[in-house]
This record gives structure tokens, sequence and C-alpha cells, in this order.
């Protein structure tokens, strides 16, 4: 037991609880906060919490403070190695206040990040009194020495950052299933409306009545928000697995720990919180269509179980060794050259052929210019009930704007460019200046014009820094966001939003 209660240190306790209790889903931010409270109050110079991957048997940095954490970020340890991993192995506490001299010592990290550590603190993360993780403190502050105090104090905040994590878990489980149920319960709703006008786009639909007959896999190609994903339910629509589910998988935007998983489901006890069978996503599919989005970013462990998929009909969920038999079509889509990557040996080349039985390039907005007007009037119509404003359509200077931009951003930009307008607009018309094409701070650095504003800078220096780190890391999203220590999702969502494109 503590050998007396410290007044702030039991503040900060009930703090932390409260947040855990009001809002665990930022679950990155609340690690944080928990570990920089540990760190504080035991007084140590870093401290990191790792997590384990029990299908690699290994654990990860999921957050690294002090002067080298960003460096050490980029290790992983060995289930059982150095202390951390004897910690996770064990699941038991370990006071280390000579680490020179600990042959548990894992040596190699300090070299290469050169940050030798002196003594260390290194407590499991415990859910059901299973390790999920580990919460290390290096060097006690003043050369002083950690305590048994400091110990126990350190595993009362190793138990609540582990309901913290079972907490966030659990919300992403419920919402999975939600999602799940509602492709289930809704499977004739929620597809988006269709509007074409241009002869391309109308050739690109008399192909689709034909290839929508056959179960072969199509592979929808195009720049990013072209709206192949449309194309795509247009497909299912017109297929005999019409009245089937239909269900979407963004490659992309799913961790690659977890992708597995969200394809292909899990068995009670295959990995932490794994507490029940859960389909996956084929499964949930089954008699209808599969559109796998962002195929491109597809990981090379998978794509030999996808391969057989559409060979045999047949995978394994995580943890089983049972086969489960599916009939489903396959439809999938990508903005990347797909034959550059098999070039590169980061895509089979088998798996590549598969796919592309029958594709389908779907050509950028700038060159089908007669469906913006089209377009246009339909998402006025949308924004202007939500914003509750009476705009009776487009000035003749405001759509001689719009036909004569490019679009870099395609149709998902100008859903952009037509809701800012009518959140801004004040008029009956919405009119040149309300679109803000050219004022749009990357497009002005674009065409030689700078902004001047703090603002306009900030945005220009954001679209090239980041496109330098995309580069440096051959435009992988998930290597980037860990260099710029920022969550994936958010690195996607800046992508988008500032039209940052691979060149």
């Amino acid at each position: 037991m503590l050998s007396k209660i410290d007044k702030t240190k039991f503040n900060t306790l009930i703090e932390i609880s409260a947040l855990i209790n009001s809002d665990y889903r930022n679950i990155h931010a609340l690690l944080t906060q928990i570990l920089e409270s540990a760190s504080r109050l035991c007084q140590s110079e870093a401290a990191s919490l790792l997590l384990v991957n029990h299908i690699r048997q290994e654990l990860y940095f999921e957050v690294a403070l002090g002067s080298k954490g960003s460096a050490v970020k980029n290790f992983t340890v060995k289930f059982g190695e150095g202390i951390a991993g004897w910690v996770a192995a064990h699941n038991k506490s370990i006071i280390v206040n000579d680490v020179e001299n600990e042959k548990l010592h894992l040596k190699k990290i300090a070299v290469l990040v050169n940050y030798p550590p002196k003594t260390m603190l290194a407590v499991p993360l415990r859910l059901k009194n299973e390790c999920i993780g580990v919460i290390e403190l290096l060097n006690k502050k003043d050369n002083m020495v950690f305590s048994r105090d400091d110990c126990e104090w350190l595993e009362i905040f190793a138990n609540q950052a582990a309901l913290a994590i079972g907490n966030a878990r659990n919300f992403e489980s419920v919402q999975d299933e939600i999602q799940s149920l509602k492709q289930e319960l809704h499977k004739d709703k929620g597809y988006h409306v269709f509007i074409a006008k241009s002869p391309v786009i109308k050739e690109k639909l008399e192909m689709i009545e034909r290839v929508a007959k056959t179960d072969s896999s199509v592979l929808l190609l195009g720049e990013s928000g072209v709206g192949k994903e449309l194309f795509a339910e247009q497909i299912h629509l017109k297929s005999p697995r019409a009245d089937n589910p239909f269900v979407r998988v963004n490659c992309a935007a799913i961790p690659e720990g977890l992708l597995e998983s969200e394809l292909f489901g899990h068995i009670k006890g295959a990995f932490t919180n794994a507490i029940s069978d859960r389909k996956g996503r084929f499964e949930a599919a089954d008699s209808g269509t599969v559109f796998l989005d962002e195929i491109g970013d597809l990981p090379l462990s998978l794509q030999a179980k996808l391969l057989r998929v559409i060979q045999q009909k047949t995978f394994e969920k995580v943890g089983s060794d049972s086969s489960v038999k599916v009939d489903v079509r396959i439809l999938t889509a990508t903005n990347k050259d797909i034959e550059s990557l098999v070039e590169k040996g980061e895509f089979r080349s088998d798996l590549y052929y598969r796919l592309n039985v029958l594709p389908i390039y779907i050509p950028p907005l700038r060159q089908r210019p007669e469906d913006i007007p089209e377009l246009a009037d339909f998402f006025l119509k949308k924004y202007r009930a939500e914003t509750k404003k009476q705009f009776s359509g487009f000035s003749n200077e405001a759509m001689e704007e719009m036909l004569s931009y490019s679009w870099p951003g395609n149709v998902r930009e100008l859903q952009n460019c037509i809701e800012r307008a009518c959140v801004i607009g004040k008029n009956d018309w919405i009119q040149k200046a309300d679109l803000f094409i050219k004022n749009t701070p990357y497009l002005d650095e674009q065409s030689g014009e700078s902004g001047r504003n703090l603002k306009a800078a900030l945005t220009v220096f954001k679209i090239h820094y980041i496109q330098q780190i995309l580069k440096e890391n051959h435009w992988n999203q998930t290597e980037t966001a860990k260099a710029l220590d920022i969550q994936r999702t958010y690195l996607s969502r800046l992508i988008r939003e500032l039209s940052i494109k691979e060149n």
C-alpha cells in the first residue's frame, strides 16, 4: 500500500478518471495525458506507453515522451525482449535502478536514439488480468532512483490507461456492429444520386449495363474525387445481386493491424478484446458485392488472402483454421498507378490480373464540363436546404468560373465549393466571389499569385511540408502519419482538403 496519500497525485488521478468516463474516443490524446501525469508525478525525464500486438507477438510505441520520443516511436520490441518485453511476458512490474548492468536491458534502441537510461520503472497495462501493454518511465530526475512508492502510483496510472484502452476498443466494436447492422437492415438505402449529362459518362454507364450482368471483377481507375464509389454502386444496383448487400471498405482508412480482421472477421480469443466471434466484411457481403476502395493501399500480407477469395471463394477468420465459403462479387478502385506498383514489387501481379478483368477508367471532371452545371445545381439544392437559404441559382459569372476551373479535386472539390458558397453567400444568386475558387491559398500559389495573410502562408507551407514527408515515406500514409506524429485519419483528411497529389 502507498505510504501516504499525496494530494496532488490523488487530484490528478481523479481528473484522469473523469476524462475517461466523459470522452475516451480520442484515445491517443487521453493516453498521452495519462503518461504525462505519471511522468510528472514520478519525476522521470522520459516515458513511453507500448501496446502489445498479439498477432505479431511484439510491442509498439503508442506514446513516447521526452527529447527522443519521436525517434523511439520508429521501433518495436519483441514479446519477452528487453525490460518492456519481460514485463509484458510476465505481467509483472519491475524497478531497475542500475540499467547499465541489467541483463534484460535492450541496449540497441538506447544506442540508436542516443539516449542511455540509468534508471527505469516499467509496469504492465492489465485488462481483465491480461497484459495489453507496458508503461515505462526512464531516468528519475536529479539522479534519484525509483522507489516502491513510485511503482505503486505508476500501477494505478497503468490501470487507468488500460481502462481507457478497453473503453475505446469497446466503443469501436459497438460502432462496427452498428455499421454492420445498418448495412443489413438498410441494404436498399444509402446509395448516392448519380448525376450525368456528358457523353463520356453516358458511355461509361452503357458499359456498366453490360458489365453488371457478369460476376467478373471490375477495377475502377481515376483521380481522387471523380466518384469511383458511385460507379461501383451502379454496377451493383444493375446486377442480379442488387437485392443483396453492398459492402464498402476503404483499405486506406483502416489501420493495417486491423484490416485483416475487418475484411475476414475473427474468432473469440484471436487477440485482445476479441471477446466473441465476429463477421468480417466479406462474410457480411455474402451473396452480394464487396467494394474495396483504395486497393493500391492493401498490404502485401493480405494480397495473397484476397487472391484466394477470388479464386476459391474461401478464407479463414483471424485465429481460425476453419475455412469460410462466400459468394461475393469483388469491385475495386484506386487512384494509383497499379502497374507501377506491380513493377516495384509492392503489388502482386497475379492479384492485379485477377482484379483487372474489366478495367473502367473514370475521366476527371475537367474532361467532362457538361456535368458541372448539373452537379452544381444538385449540390446547391442539397446545401440550400441545409443552410435554410433561398438561393435562386448561380450568376453567369459564377457558372463561367466553375466551367473554366480545372477542378484538381474533381467532384468532391466541387461539392465542397458549393457547400462553402451556400454558407457564406448572402444574395439571391450564388456569386463568383462566393465560390472562393481563385482565392483558395493553395490554388493561388499554383497560379503564381501569392497569398499575403498568415493563414494563406500557413496553408502553402502545410501543403509543401506534407508532400515532402509523403515523398520521403514513398507516399505510405501510415508511415507518414507516424513521422508527422498525427493520426492517419487526420492525415487522409488533410490530403483531401488540401488536394495534395502524388507527382
